[in-house]
């Protein structure tokens, strides 16, 4: 008898020939690109270095396309940045030591945020593994041991013939929610050796479903269908998911009202008569959640920004939805539903009993006005028209990548997304420098529609050097630099706590000029022309760099009280 798991895949006479005569030539990194493209990449990023030299002499021997950034950390980003675009495992080419080392703070943000990278770094030879002190270049007694507390997993190469296993293992879980970044390193000698391995073809790495269970979205749809007052927090997991129209549909089965967190930018439409938009950091908007008597949270972990820094107190029951099993139940008490959003969105569209209530859509404008008289007592005219003159701008349909940034900060809040993954922030690691290399990462991913990058000046000096892998692809990024002399939330944090700042002014170059100086057009602009001079460099091809010369401020926060 012949069970199913007995089968296997026989090759064809072609394939036997091909793999018996392997083409002369090849090394272990050819064994790393054919592995990537067997997997289905078909772009990697990163930056060469000694050690890490024979991946990429392999790659002029692939199909595989490679953009090169000038700063790892940089490279980093723009792979988080294409794994958000495209939902694939962006890899990233790492070399040893200190080129390694300066790639965590883009894979801390890729773990926060759960975008899918696959970094792939060289080691010092085979025989310097295992701490000992050989006095290798870049040598490092654990250097995996560095990225054990950042990354999904971490996978250490010794031999050749592990290579497209290790490959295989690591993308899988880079794309098993929650995706996240994965590490692999592989030793000098292995890449550059010759290898008569055959030629690595397809590889399957398919991710595992999270599928929930079923007695426990059962309850969640009786709570739900019973509920006086349901609201929903929508979060990134949506996105991720691909679940937008799901949670759509179950809002309006139980006329729930929906807020989106900062990282769930998109995941429900802005304008809907239910949508609550992202006014997370509003008393308003923390007082109306709390008065739920069902609160569901769907791919969110109610961390520090979507909880109103901690001052959110559920008093009804909660329900979480949440792929990230050390993210369930960390600040509330549940009912814990360990899935994939869409997966479980789909189980609660199929047993919901709809609700009918009128008077869902006037909580809604209730709340939304009281927000608006409470920003509209600010004197905030300035940075409201500025975030909507970006918003005029920039064409529907096209990304946009913001650093963290007052602008940014604002557009959190107040900035309508228009569609799920168009808007994209560092806010889960909340490092500098992360919206210039990321937006073109993301062109990088489509080139075929403009895309935005926002910064300060301050975030601005992170990713300057970008602007000669900018030129050099010619990719369509239009970054606009919010110029007002400084770190300037620290600015207002410093001011706030103890009456003046320190550390915060910043001499900067003539961002104009300099962009020009790597062959990139550049104009200097105001809030007045912002609008014009931002659309005519969004829509001209290549890269382009706006300034706007201009001191904005934030909104007071509701969380510390009166």
């Amino acid at each position: 008898m012949t069970h199913d798991h007995d089968l296997v895949l026989r090759p064809t006479e072609a394939q036997t020939a091909a793999a018996l005569n392997p083409p002369a030539g090849r090394s272990g990194g050819d064994l790393v690109v054919e592995t990537l493209a067997g997997l289905g990449a078909t772009t990697v990023f990163g930056l060469p270095g000694q050690h890490a030299l024979g991946m990429f002499d392999a790659l002029r021997r692939s199909s595989l396309r490679y953009v090169g950034l000038r700063v790892e950390n940089n490279a980093g980003f723009a792979a988080d940045a294409y794994g958000r675009i495209t939902g694939e495992a962006a890899p990233l080419l790492l070399s040893t030591g200190p080129g390694a080392l300066t790639s965590l703070a883009a894979l801390h943000e890729a773990a926060a945020a759960s975008a899918p990278v696959l970094a792939i770094s060289s080691q010092v030879p085979t025989a310097g593994l295992g701490g000992g002190r050989h006095g290798y270049l870049h040598e490092l007694p654990d250097q995996a041991a560095s990225f054990r507390g950042v990354v999904k997993s971490v996978h250490t190469v010794r031999t050749q013939s592990q290579i497209p296993s290790a490959l295989a293992a690591a993308w899988k879980s880079a794309l098993t929610a929650p995706h996240g970044p994965v590490w692999v390193e592989i030793p000098q000698d292995v890449l550059l050796a010759d290898t008569a391995l055959p030629v690595v073809t397809a590889v399957d790495a398919t991710p595992d479903e999270l599928a929930p269970r079923p007695e426990l979205t059962a309850v969640a749809a009786d709570l739900l269908s019973r509920a006086a007052r349901p609201a929903i927090i929508a979060g990134g997991g949506v996105v991720r998911a691909d679940a937008s129209g799901k949670l759509r549909r179950l809002a309006e089965e139980l006329n729930a009202p929906v807020v989106t967190t900062f990282g769930g930018k998109g995941a429900f439409p802005w304008h809907h008569p239910l949508s609550l938009q992202s006014w997370l950091e509003d008393r308003h908007t923390t007082d109306f959640l709390e008065d739920a008597d069902v609160l569901l949270v769907v791919g969110s972990g109610l961390g520090e920004l979507s909880s109103n820094y901690h001052t959110f107190k559920p008093r009804g029951r909660v329900v979480q939805i949440e792929a990230d099993l050390g993210k369930l139940e960390a600040n509330h008490p549940a009912l814990g539903i360990h899935a994939d959003a869409r997966l479980a969105l789909q189980a609660l569209l199929e047993t919901v009993t709809p609700r009918a209530d009128d008077t869902a859509a006037d909580r809604v404008r209730e709340l939304l006005a009281r927000v608006s008289e409470r920003i509209a007592g600010q004197e905030l005219t300035l940075e409201q028209e500025v975030l909507a003159a970006v918003r005029r701008a920039l064409p529907a349909g096209s990304p946009s990548f913001w650093d963290m940034t007052i602008l940014a900060y604002w557009a959190w809040s107040a900035f309508d997304a228009q569609a799920p993954n168009l808007m994209h922030s560092a806010q889960g690691a909340g490092g500098l420098g992360y919206g210039f290399p990321a937006a073109l990462g993301a062109a990088a991913a489509d080139p075929t529609r403009p895309v935005l990058a926002v910064s300060g000046d301050g975030g601005a000096l992170y990713s300057v050097a970008e602007l000669a892998t900018a030129r050099q692809h010619d990719l369509p990024v239009t970054w606009l630099i919010v110029d007002d002399g400084g770190y300037g939330i620290l600015r207002e944090y410093m001011t706030g706590a103890f009456g003046e700042a320190t550390a915060t002014e910043l001499a900067r170059p003539d961002y104009v000029a300099l962009a020009e100086s790597f062959g990139v057009p550049a104009v200097r602009t105001s809030p007045e022309t912002l609008e014009t001079d931002l659309a005519k460099a969004l829509a001209a091809p290549g890269p382009s760099v706006v300034v706007l010369p201009a001191l904005l401020r934030m909104f007071a926060p509701t969380h510390l009280g009166d």
